[in-house]
């Protein structure tokens, strides 16, 4: 609740199938047949794990006691809740019995800390109320420890209480000071008299009581009792590896939409305002919200029903728990009761279609530097449609892009994968064989298999020239696949931060009582969710795992991420690397000196104060993880001043001086969301900018001053400018 951040990152890889899963056998006691959905699902979860994980831990007590230590983190990773000895008879009770629940054991541990933690939660919940009553003194030297990984559990409710004080203090501290810098910037130009600091500290306490009571009916509404159970299967999971999941049946929806970049719904982008209400942000053309001609950007979504069931109040909903229940099967009714600018309240009616995320798909510019023409290519993840016939998949649109470029004399190509979490398999084979001739790309290997190397299906080569690739801590599973084979085979070089760290595969699998002959309750029809299991592990062409170490850059570049202990080699769960055999491979011949080109790099990179100051402030950023923040007004705005400082010289240091000269490339015959041809001119009508246009520029305007795309760019003009003189030689 109090984080101070996140860097969320998102991680998928799909395989083949496995003959395991119609072999599943659930462990349980000879006499006893899971009486809960709950029991149903954790055993067969267990089964999964222990049958068909690639490299399955010893499910004992100590694989227990890390469970319930996770499911306790994700209850109250802000230890504001449990008291500690909430938690020290919870551990004596349920630390070592989860293993036994999972092998059939009756299920006690999931009610008990259920039970404790939703009477803790409602303490709190009113806690704040009381606390937010009186008024804050922000002249007393105090401070508050937000470093919640090394903060003890609270010893007493008095000492809760002071915690809850002393983070809501804070909170309304933020608030109160943005206050008085708008009040003081604005003196002399409002009509009416300015607020006094009195006013102002109420004003904040008051839009803090409405943001913590926000959230506490958000809890409640959504911390239901299969809630708290999925969050103990994901523990488990979890625990057994980091990318093993749990998804109940809607979560599996959402994972399936992210894998093929569709969905259905009524193609609207919802947000949340500082009222709490559902709004619409704004409408995708084409959509059926758009057709309707009754809604619009900024409209409030009080309730939602599915066809003419009773509609759900969307009270203390946040915005992903609203997009679900907006979302649904293609051709079915979604009714939104909106309530108008006008205050109006109307309700429309509206039949769910297909939605393209086009967002998530590959995209093309040139970038003109000098006498010079780039390709650049930007791919923020693998997707892949395997669910219908025609569905977009990113090896297909890529080689499209690399046609394009071509087709307009390119001296280079960047590919861009810089936070692209991964995708399918299937589809990185593929976009190597772009850039090969022929011969392996990847190593695959299960848990009792030898290696299966995976070759370029496609013994031709769309693009010989020079190629750059450029990874971050945040390219994961697929790209770290690219950026390998391009790196081993010396195709081309890799440009960046070492890159995430998952070299492990999964596949998604329903929890089918059908699978294991087990009913739950009498019914063998419900649905149980799924799991997203680790079956298998990458490795190099040439013997090497990406696991844990990912994939190091030819030529390093700082980047403000750098010391963020977010990678899989932070995990203490991950799985661990190892090296098998490397395997037959031809690698390329370069006609460029490659050791002339890192070091022209490395010698810009020294000479360049932005990249030295962007690491240096990248460092002094993660060193406030770990203080204490001040409660007294004098030394928080001294800080925050500071904060602010170094968090806006980052954002100028990453610019560049002058911007790129970047152009557009759309496909051939793209459409935009109108159904007109996507053009970076003018549509049909008026000389209006077309609605794909003016999200291509949008889209540009992200990277024409990208200080890392610069030194991409000053790299390939020098592969380029030593490939040109060998040829000449």
């Amino acid at each position: 609740m109090f984080s101070k951040k996140s860097v969320p990152i998102i991680l998928i890889l799909l395989l083949g199938g496995v003959s395991f899963l119609y072999a599943v056998k659930v462990n349980r006691r000879s006499s006893d047949n899971p009486t809960s959905k709950y029991e149903k699902i954790l055993r067969t979860v267990t089964a999964y794990l222990e049958q068909g994980h690639y490299s399955p831990q010893r499910v004992d007590d100590n694989f227990s006691e890390k469970v319930f230590n996770k499911y306790i983190s994700i209850l109250d990773g802000d230890k504001g809740y449990f008291l500690q000895g909430d938690i020290d008879s919870l551990r004596a009770l349920y630390a070592k019995s989860i293993d036994d629940e999972m092998h059939g054991a009756e299920l006690k541990s999931f009610y008990g800390i259920s039970q404790i933690y939703t009477q803790r939660m409602t303490e709190a919940s009113n806690l704040f109320k009381d606390i937010l009553s009186k008024p804050f003194d922000f002249t007393v030297k105090e401070s508050v420890d937000m470093n919640y990984e090394k903060l003890k559990f609270a010893a007493t409710k008095d000492d809760r209480y002071d915690r809850w004080r002393k983070r809501l203090k804070y909170l309304v501290l933020e608030r109160y000071v943005e206050l008085q810098d708008a009040r003081d910037k604005n003196k002399g130009k409002d009509s009416v008299a300015p607020k006094t600091d009195e006013q102002l500290e109420q004003q904040a306490r008051a839009a803090i009581y409405k943001i913590m009571d926000r959230n506490f009916a958000r809890l409640k509404s959504i911390e239901t009792s299969d809630a708290q159970f999925n969050e103990l299967v994901n523990c488990i999971t979890n625990t057994m590896d980091p990318h093993t999941d749990f998804f109940p049946p809607v979560e599996r929806r959402s994972f399936d939409e992210l894998m093929s970049g569709r969905f259905y719904g009524i193609g609207a982008s919802l947000a949340e305002d500082d009222a709490g209400n559902i709004t619409i942000a704004n409408l995708v053309t084409g959509s059926p919200a758009w057709k309707s001609g009754k809604i619009t950007a900024g409209d409030i979504i009080l309730k939602v029903a599915q066809g003419n069931d009773t509609a759900q109040d969307l009270t203390g909903y946040a915005r992903e728990d609203a997009v679900k229940l907006i979302r649904g099967g293609k051709g079915t009714v979604v009714k939104l009761t909106i309530k108008k600018a006008d205050g109006s309240i109307i309700v429309v009616p509206l039949v769910r279609d297909e939605i393209v995320l086009d967002d998530t798909f590959a995209r093309a510019a040139i970038i003109n530097d000098g006498d010079r023409k780039l390709g650049y290519i930007y791919l923020p993840e693998f997707y892949a449609d395997f669910e219908h016939p025609n569905g977009n998949h990113c090896s297909v649109d890529v080689a499209k892009e690399v046609s394009y470029l071509k087709n307009q004399k390119v001296d280079g190509i960047i590919m861009d994968l810089r936070g692209n979490g991964g995708g399918s398999l299937v589809d990185v084979v593929k976009m190597v064989g772009l850039f090969i001739p022929s011969g392996p790309v990847v190593q695959v290997k299960s848990r009792n298999d030898d290696p299966t190397t995976w070759p370029d299906p496609d013994h031709g080569i769309l693009y010989t020239g020079p190629l750059t690739v450029m990874v971050n801590e945040g390219s994961a599973s697929a790209s770290e696949i690219f950026a390998a084979a391009i790196q081993d085979y010396h195709r081309g070089l890799i440009i960046g931060s070492d890159t995430y760290g998952k070299g492990t595969v999964q596949r998604e699998l329903p929890l089918d009582p059908k699978v294991t002959g087990d009913n739950v309750a009498g019914d063998s029809n419900v649905d149980l969710g799924s799991i997203k299991l680790t079956l298998q592990k990458f490795y190099r062409i040439s013997g090497g795992s990406t696991q844990l170490k990912g994939v190091s850059p030819d030529i390093p570049v700082p980047d403000r991420y750098e010391f963020l202990k977010e990678r899989e080699r932070d995990n203490p769960d991950a799985l661990k690397w190892d090296e098998i055999a490397k395997v037959s491979y031809q690698p390329w011949q370069p006609s460029y000196d490659v050791m002339n080109v890192k070091k022209e790099s490395e010698d810009r990179l020294d000479r360049n104060a932005s990249f030295k100051d962007i690491l240096k402030n990248a460092k002094w950023i993660e060193e406030q993880n770990d203080k204490n923040y001040a409660l007294e007004i004098t030394q928080y705005r001294k800080e925050r001043d500071e904060l602010n400082k170094v968090y806006k010289d980052i954002d100028a240091k990453e610019k560049l001086p002058a911007p790129l000269a970047m152009t557009m490339m759309p496909p051939p015959n793209a459409l935009d969301g109108a159904g007109e041809i996507a053009d970076t001119s003018s549509s049909k009508m008026g000389g209006t900018p077309t609605v794909r246009a003016v999200k291509n520029q949008q889209w540009l305007n992200l990277f024409q001053s990208d200080l890392e795309l610069g030194e991409a760019v000053n790299v390939m003009n020098d592969m380029v400018r030593l490939n040109n003189v060998a040829a000449k030689q």
